[in-house]
């Protein structure tokens, strides 16, 4: 975990004057709906209503009136598939997410890479835009909108090989090194290919999972799979940066699309190496477990120190609010360092790491409780830069080496994954590595 920050998403304001009855006549309308796409029927509201289904399990669907009226719910915001950059990097924090992680199945190759790969640009296309999948809809989703749906595809090392592409494996996805602080599960690490997926609806969000799953048919098989979660949209009363399990505000000095050098720190450029990797990105995807039942015995202000920020609105201890430049050689009366040197906001600053930043887009994850009671929670790290041995690399190292939150945390699975750019209309994802 390191001291950056991405902006929660955009709140949109609540749906107002929604239908609140429902008429008869379902047959005199029903015509009226053929060549209607759901996204069509999910952003307006109508005047009239139609009933589909038994008694006691009634789902009213509206149809378009003559002056359609957007629907201005939170399922109504939408993300588009095609672009620069691919989807799910620089969108705010998503209150559901997925990570995926597939193995191509054996003889599997280069052509059939392709067509798995545009088959689910397809489907992610269509279910980013709210619309069904092409085949086998399972109608999970079926009466909500996009809900900031997005799906985001990338490359691990191992898939160079079984494509037969190892030339144009990127340097930059030369696997991680050990660290001090790793117990990895090999069995929940890497993979030939990940897919995230995350959304502003647990249903929309498991659809697109379930969708995906699918299109895989028998071209390639799960590795590893995990779940996870953030604060959903409006349940502050203002934006603010997310808080993790550890209850503290987890991000606040994230690289921000604002600041000039943005895209250099964070995307390979247009003129990069090699060429498929243009505008795209790396991710480094970490499963950390936090131990919960120990840190909570801490006192606040112990806590706060291994931080080096205060808990409850997220400023530095040497003071001022979230934003305000961090003093680290303010010290107090007796000659101490108010931010403790091993503070895990102090080593993680970019300054202090030879410039070293990554844009931070976590999810939190639980997966239940052991046989004492001890949470299985903690954060499923997913860092993006242009280059991880300048990025994620030396910070972690340096964390290795001195970090007070590490007796707190357990790095339990690990990838590294080469996202390519987005795909232009007409394109799938990664079509410039796997038809160039």
């Amino acid at each position: 975990m390191t001291d950056q920050s991405v902006p929660e998403a955009r709140t949109p304001a609540p749906e107002e004057g929604a239908v609140d009855a429902l008429q008869e006549g379902a047959s005199e309308h029903a015509s009226s709906l053929e060549g209607l796409s759901r996204r069509k029927l999910l952003s307006t509201v109508g005047a009239t209503g139609l009933v589909l289904g038994a008694a006691g399990g009634a789902v009213g669907y509206a149809a378009r009136p003559a002056e359609a009226t957007p629907l201005t719910s939170v399922g109504a915001d939408q993300v588009m598939f095609h672009g620069k950059h691919q989807p799910g990097i620089t969108q705010g924090l998503q209150a559901r997410g997925h990570l995926v992680a597939f193995d191509l199945a054996a003889g599997a190759g280069r052509k059939e890479a392709a067509a798995l790969l545009r088959r689910w640009s397809q489907t992610a296309q269509r279910l980013m835009a709210g619309e069904a999948a092409t085949q086998d809809d399972t109608d999970v989703a079926r009466d909500a909108g996009p809900s900031s749906l997005t799906v985001t595809f990338g490359f691990g090392h191992s898939f160079f090989a079984r494509t037969g592409l190892e030339k144009q494996r990127p340097s930059a996805l030369d696997p991680l090194p050990d660290f001090s602080s790793d117990h990895l599960d090999k069995k929940r690490s890497d993979g030939d290919l990940w897919v995230q997926i995350g959304a502003n609806d647990a249903l929309v969000a498991f659809h697109a999972l379930r969708a995906i799953q699918k299109d895989a048919g028998s071209a390639a098989r799960i590795r590893w799979q995990m779940n996870g979660f953030n604060r959903s949209p409006g349940a502050t009363a203002h934006p603010m940066t997310a808080r993790n399990l550890m209850g503290q505000i987890d991000g606040t000095r994230n690289p921000k699309p604002s600041e000039p050098d943005f895209d250099q720190r964070i995307f390979v450029p247009s003129t990069g190496e090699p060429s498929w990797m243009a505008n795209g990105s790396y991710a480094v995807v970490r499963r950390i477990r936090m131990l919960l039942d120990d840190w909570e015995k801490l006192p606040v202000t112990a806590q706060e120190d291994v931080i080096g920020r205060r808990k409850a609105d997220g400023a530095a201890l040497s003071g001022g609010t979230e934003t305000t430049d961090m003093d680290l050689e303010k010290t107090d009366a007796k000659g101490n360092l108010v931010v403790p040197i091993n503070a895990h906001a102090r080593i993680t600053r970019p300054d202090q790491n030879g410039g070293a930043a990554m844009l931070r887009r976590p999810f939190s994850y639980h997966d239940g409780f052991d046989g004492d009671g001890v949470p299985d929670a903690g954060l499923l790290f997913v860092c993006w830069q242009a280059d991880p041995v300048r990025g994620f690399v030396p910070v972690q190292r340096k964390l290795d080496r001195g970090d007070a939150l590490s007796r707190f945390i357990r790095h339990e699975a690990s990838g590294l994954f080469a996202v390519p750019g987005g795909a232009a209309e007409g394109e799938y994802v990664g079509q410039r590595l796997l038809e160039g």
